[in-house]
């Protein structure tokens, strides 16, 4: 935990130490931003005129009092939110910063404006306007501006009284309104209660209704008295089928047969002929004893027995109303079974009744039973009915109440709110606004001033630091070279016009000097192969490539080796400038043949060689795609140790894309504040599709106050704590020299 603590601690200074860097590096765009923006405020605050505010309070309350009071009119310029979250203060705010209450007030006060004499405008009125709903209660602030402290009270007042002139005048609107609407609306309420007055009386007529609830209550009471006697008759009925049936046993005929005999028997005519009839055959069945058929007799008495049974079958048939086949012993007989018919027949006729009565209390009971289970829809139905003219009769009594109560309503000069605190005239200008302009000019200030930093950072593409030219080209750093002259980095001039050129060989004790000998050591250990010929080159020109190639020749030489240090940038040589030698004769010419490379060749330093670049050629791009540069780069590998080979700028010519592939390897230098992002990005990028073998990157011109990592901050204190003796010591040194 306590190391991410001083882990978060040292990233927040090294984020303080970038932005102090930019601000150092934007100071003067951003303070003369700064200055300007607050001496336009100051210049606002000193032009202002006194301004006074005047304020009034108005209570808004949410229902009318006069309408509480007298119960009339309840309801009418009520104010309710259409939502929980709306406060209806704030809708009258609304309503008093409306146009035409903010030019009735106007026209009221001849407000005028007093530049063009012109009256206001609503527009300038609102701008000076301030209303605002005093948290937790129904009071309404309202607060007016002007440079005159008594048109900023008779604003404050005249708006007050406008508003309130306004409610009023817009519940008389409103009740009139309810009024003629409700008016219009009886009529239709009326004729709508006659229609169900009508409706209800129609339909008690078709269902014979006169009081459905005792006609209920009556239903059931029959209903339970029909069903109890029903009971009590099918047990009678019960009975009689039983006794029936033993009396049945014991006559041994059915009904209608014995009410057929006992209709037989009680007739005379009947049993005077079946007498006669009995007679006959006992005469006939006497003959048969005696004589044959054939016998005279005997055909009489069959005549005479065939005549009384026609006789006795037509009596039979007037008896009993049909012709029925009986037996001659069954039309007579015993007195005791006589009886037992009569009986029978009598009983017979008790269980007739009972079933006709049974199934005329069942026929009743079936009527009122059908009854009694529509008496629920009736119900239901009546009620509706009586609900519907309920309904009707109320509506048209609330309407010719709420009628009443309009027309009074509008006569009401009361309305939702009141004056609670008219306006003063102030005493005193307010000191707020100047305050606030000066605080704004200061914010913006610091707002706008930050901007341009930020825009300059942000248009500015060059890479600024060390930190972001290894970001950026991702190759094994090498070393660092500082500046000894911050205006030339500033400026973007050339590296070899602005610094020594050849400290390590004028100033060796020197840090800079010192940063040469560290990239010879870093260059040493670098790569597993022996180097002997390295490229030296850039993105762009003026970073200095050609100081960091004589300066490591001459580190690398002072070590006893022999360096030869060529300048293959015949477009524009510098090694002849920082060696001072003339540059009559060089690669150029030996590439063509002209000279012998060794006598072009001119000793500067002990170990120490340089090859200038020559006379320049019209295409120097076909010089070194030719055979003789390999042959002389092998010559020069043969005859020193080391061979540094000063190229072109990658983006500027293909020279150095041509000569890496001659070389061990190639070194890329790269100066903060001269090369940008995007040609870092594309050197980058060439040297990769190129196959370029990249040894590292060194970085040059580095100015150590413009590094926010912790390691810079002691190599800089060190820098500078050696550059003042090595100052020094030179000073000495001239002074004995003279």
């Amino acid at each position: 935990m306590q190391e991410r603590l001083i882990e978060t601690s040292e990233n927040l200074d090294l984020d303080f130490s970038k932005l102090w860097i930019i601000l150092k590096r934007r100071w003067l765009p951003g303070t003369g931003v700064f200055t300007a923006i607050l001496g336009l405020a100051i210049i606002a605050v000193c032009l202002q005129k006194p301004v006074y505010e005047a304020t009034g309070k108005l209570i808004v309350k949410k229902n009318d009092q006069t309408a509480a009071l007298t119960g009339l009119g309840q309801g009418i310029g009520d104010l309710e939110g259409l939502n929980l979250q709306s406060n209806p203060v704030n809708t009258e705010i609304e309503v008093v910063r409306s146009i035409p209450l903010l030019q009735k007030t106007i026209a009221a006060l001849n407000l005028k404006d007093d530049r063009t004499s012109e009256p206001l405008k609503p527009a300038d009125i609102i701008g000076k306007l301030k209303l605002k709903n005093i948290g937790g209660t129904d009071v309404m602030q309202v607060t007016y501006k002007s440079i005159s402290p008594d048109e900023a009270a008779a604003v404050v007042n005249k708006l007050m009284n406008v508003y309130l002139e306004n409610n009023i005048q817009t519940n008389r609107v409103t009740a009139t309104a309810a009024g003629d609407f409700i008016a219009k609306q009886i009529p239709d309420v009326e004729a709508r209660v006659r229609r169900a007055e009508s409706a209800l009386r129609r339909f008690k007529e078709q269902n014979h209704l006169i009081a459905l609830e005792v006609e209920a209550q009556g239903a059931v009471t029959v209903i339970q008295t029909l069903e109890g006697q029903i009971a009590q008759v099918r047990a009678e009925l019960a009975n009689a089928n039983t006794k029936l049936a033993k009396l049945r046993q014991q006559v041994g005929m059915d009904t209608d047969t014995s009410l057929n005999l006992n209709a037989l028997n009680q007739a005379r005519g009947v049993q005077r002929v079946l007498t006669e009839y009995q007679k006959t055959e006992a005469e006939l069945a006497q003959l048969r004893t005696r004589y044959a058929e054939t016998y005279p007799g005997i055909s009489n008495l069959k005549q005479k027995r065939t005549a009384l049974k026609a006789l006795l079958s037509q009596r039979i048939s007037q008896a009993v109303g049909k012709t029925r086949t009986l037996a001659d012993g069954k039309l007579q007989i015993g007195e005791s079974k006589q009886k037992l018919t009569e009986a029978y027949i009598q009983l017979e006729v008790e269980r007739l009744g009972l079933a006709s009565r049974l199934a005329s209390l069942s026929g009743e009971y079936n009527l009122y039973k059908q009854r009694a289970n529509i008496l629920p829809k009736l119900e239901q139905q009546q009620r509706e009915l009586e609900r519907q003219l309920k309904a009707a009769q109320s509506t048209y009594e609330i309407l010719l109440q709420k009628l009443q109560e309009v027309r009074v309503a509008e006569n009401q000069n009361m309305g939702n709110a009141r004056i609670i605190e008219s306006a003063l005239a102030p005493e005193k200008a307010l000191l707020f606004k100047p305050m606030i302009i000066l605080a704004a000019g200061i914010l913006l200030s610091v707002v706008l001033s930050s901007g341009t930093v930020a825009v300059l950072e942000i248009k500015d593409t060059s890479v600024k630091t060390l930190k972001e030219a290894r970001e950026l080209f991702g190759y094994t750093f090498l070393g660092a070279i500082p500046s000894l002259t911050k205006k030339a980095a500033a400026d973007g001039k050339s590296a070899e016009a602005t610094t020594i050129a050849l400290p390590v060989r004028d100033t060796p004790r020197a840090p800079i000097a010192e940063a040469f000998r560290m990239l010879q050591a870093n260059l040493k250990f670098s790569s597993s192969d022996k180097l002997k010929v390295i490229l030296v080159t850039s993105s762009v020109p003026g970073e200095g490539k050609s100081t960091v190639s004589a300066n490591l020749g001459a580190a690398i030489a002072q070590l006893g080796n022999r360096v030869l240090i060529v300048d293959a940038d015949m477009r524009r040589p510098r090694q002849h400038h920082i060696w001072e030698k003339a540059n009559t004769e060089g690669l150029s010419d030996a590439i063509v043949g002209q000279v012998d490379y060794q006598s072009a060749i001119k000793e500067v330093l002990p170990k120490l060689h340089i090859l200038t670049a020559g006379a320049t050629p019209p295409n120097p791009v076909a010089l070194l795609d030719s055979v003789q540069i390999t042959s002389l780069i092998d010559n020069f590998a043969k005859s020193f140790d080391f061979v540094i080979i000063d190229a072109p700028p990658v983006l500027v010519a293909a020279d150095a894309l041509m000569l890496g592939k001659m070389t061990d390897g190639l070194l890329m230098v790269a100066r903060p504040g001269v090369v940008s992002s995007n040609t870092a990005t594309t050197a980058r990028d060439l040297l990769q599709s190129s196959g370029q073998k990249v040894l590292g990157l060194v970085v040059n011109g580095v100015i150590l106050e413009n590094e926010s990592d912790s390691y810079y901050y002691y190599v800089k204190d060190y820098y500078m704590e050696e550059d003042s003796t090595s100052r020094q010591r030179s000073t000495a040194n001239r002074k004995a020299a003279s």
